[in-house]
Order: structure tokens, then sequence, then C-alpha cells
């Protein structure tokens, strides 16, 4: 169901969800899109984060051109766009990696801004120190409403170069617990049934409504370094 944001005479915030099926059409999306992105030339997990994200987007549009996935003709795959992490706020302070729109929900709601963000960072099962990365640069940015203040759910991509998805969400978990965050722990995927997709769910005190973030950890299969 989708709820369009705003505000209410009471001055109580609404959100935007874009609904399981959606969610679901935009991992299947990421995960094609990265099928389409490993035929690319250069593409190893020693190419910088931003050139990897470029190669992504690619091949989602590609996957999206190819029909490969259900409602192909109404997903937008955009270029990074600015984004404002609050109503009152009249300068961006945010770049999104790879936003997605829905036609239908520009048609219904009159929404310009994207329907759902992805954030893409780079993974490892050995280095610890992108497990933090992650976390920081990653899950905080929705968790304190920099990036999808306006959205319940949101999205993240890993680039695993190294190691196995277990070992990579592992490190990101301990990351977690470390903090004192063991409820925000990543888990299985409450959408997909699919060994490199999980979920979580995070507090944002200042919106007064917790975000639920899907991930899907991308391999370079036998790519090297």
């Amino acid at each position: 169901m989708i709820v369009p944001f705003g505000f209410t005479g009471t001055g109580e915030r609404r959100f935007i969800c874009i609904g399981g099926d959606r969610c679901r059409t935009v991992l299947n999306t990421l995960w094609q899109g990265w099928e389409k992105a490993l035929a690319l030339p250069g593409i190893a997990p020693n190419l910088g984060e931003v050139e990897v994200t470029e190669c992504l987007r690619c091949g989602m549009r590609a996957a999206l051109k190819d029909g490969l996935l259900p409602r192909s003709c109404e997903i937008w795959v955009l270029p990074g766009t600015e984004s404002r992490s609050g109503e009152a706020s009249l300068r961006p302070d945010g770049l999104t990696d790879i936003p997605i729109c829905f036609t239908s929900i520009r048609e219904r709601h009159h929404e310009h801004e994207p329907h759902a963000i992805i954030e893409c960072k780079r993974v490892s099962g050995t280095e610890a120190h992108l497990a933090r990365l992650y976390v920081v640069e990653g899950v905080d940015r929705f968790r304190d409403g920099k990036y999808a203040s306006k959205h319940t759910v949101g999205f993240m991509t890993g680039y695993l170069l190294s190691g196995e998805v277990d070992a990579a969400v592992g490190r990101i978990n301990r990351y977690l617990a470390s903090k004192q965050r063991e409820r925000e722990r990543l888990a299985s995927s409450d959408l997909i049934d699919e060994t490199w997709a999980r979920s979580s769910r995070h507090c944002r005190p200042s919106l007064r409504k917790p975000i639920c973030l899907h991930h899907a950890f991308l391999g370079f299969g036998d790519r090297q370094t």
C-alpha cells in the first residue's frame, strides 16, 4: 500500500511505503543488473566503488530494457541525485548512489523525488574496517534520516571483495554488537529466500518512524583484484 507523505493538519509526519512487491522488484533488479554488470569489461574487485556503482547502474538499466523483470516498464533507474534530510532544509546534504522511481507512484501521488534509494558500499569477509564503513557511511545515513527520511524502506548493496556473504554479514553484525546495537543486526531477508539478501530494522528517534533496510551482497565470482 502506498502512503503519500507530507504533513497532516496535526503536524504528524506521514511516510511513503512502496510495498513488498516493489521491494522484491528492486532486489531482483539489483541481482539481474549485477549479472549484466559482470559481463562489462574491466569490472573487478579492485575497481573503485564509484566505478562499480556505475557498472551496476548500467546493468540494471540493461536488465529492465530486456524485460527480464515484472514492472520493467514502470521502473526508472536514475543517476545519483541530491537529497535533503528535512523539509525545512533548502540545501541538499547528501548524494544518493542509485535512486529508483516508479511511474505509477509519480502519476498517482505527484511525487518527484526518488521512491527508493540504494546506497552502495564495499564489504569483505576478511576486512573489519569495511564492515565499520558499511554501517557508519551506509546504514547510519538511513538511520539518521540523511537518506530516505520520507520512506519506511531503504536498500543497500554490498560489493563483496573477498570471502563469503555470511562472513561479511558476520563482521557487520559484530560491529553493530560492539556499539550495543544488536537489535539492528542483519538477518535473513524477509522478502526473498536468497543467500545474498538480508534485512534489518533501525529506529529513527528524530523521525518517530523506523526504517527497514534490504541488503543485497554481490560477489565478483572468479575475477581477480
